[in-house]
């Protein structure tokens, strides 16, 4: 399945669309107007909340996000390095090993979970916004698009955005 994410071009709070192959919308990505640690809400058509992803408050060299399932608990932590030349992002805590291989700003890197790839994330040239087609299986893609707009929001804190 793809699924494509795409930052609202006006958005307070930097609400994205996450859209099927059909441009359909099928989930809603809500963002804070007034958060420090850029909050993002990850919630279905019917309002749902299915994740939560926000920033560590106080970054020093290693930039982290943390991601929330719906009942509040800390699911996942992901980071990149002191030095992250290769912009790479570790994930830990989650229950299985997470990896995403490349360069999550080149055109293409894979998502890894113990090993066996599970998921794409192509980056879109020439777009106004940040935008991300994510192809993966159904039932992993939830959790993979909290992942995408965790290292969307790293990325964005680092560059000021």
């Amino acid at each position: 399945m793809k699924v494509y994410i795409k930052n609202k071009i006006f958005s307070l709070g930097g609400a994205s669309k996450v859209l099927d192959e059909n441009k359909n919308p099928i989930f809603k990505v809500k963002g804070k107007i007034f958060s420090i640690t850029r909050v993002k809400k990850i919630c279905d058509l019917e309002g749902k909340l299915l994740y939560k992803v926000r920033n560590k408050w106080f970054n020093w060299f290693i930039h982290k996000a943390y991601i929330y399932d719906a009942n509040k608990n800390k699911i996942a932590t992901v980071k990149d390095r002191w030095f992250n030349v290769k912009q790479e992002y570790f994930i830990e805590g989650y229950k299985d090993e997470i990896k995403i291989e490349g360069k999550f700003f080149s055109l293409t890197c894979n998502i890894l979970r113990n090993g066996e790839i599970i998921g794409t994330i192509r980056r879109k040239l020439f777009a106004w916004t940040d935008s991300f087609e994510l192809e993966a299986n159904e039932e992993d893609i939830p959790f993979l698009i909290a992942l995408v707009i965790a290292i969307d929001n790293i990325t964005d804190k680092k560059l000021k955005r």
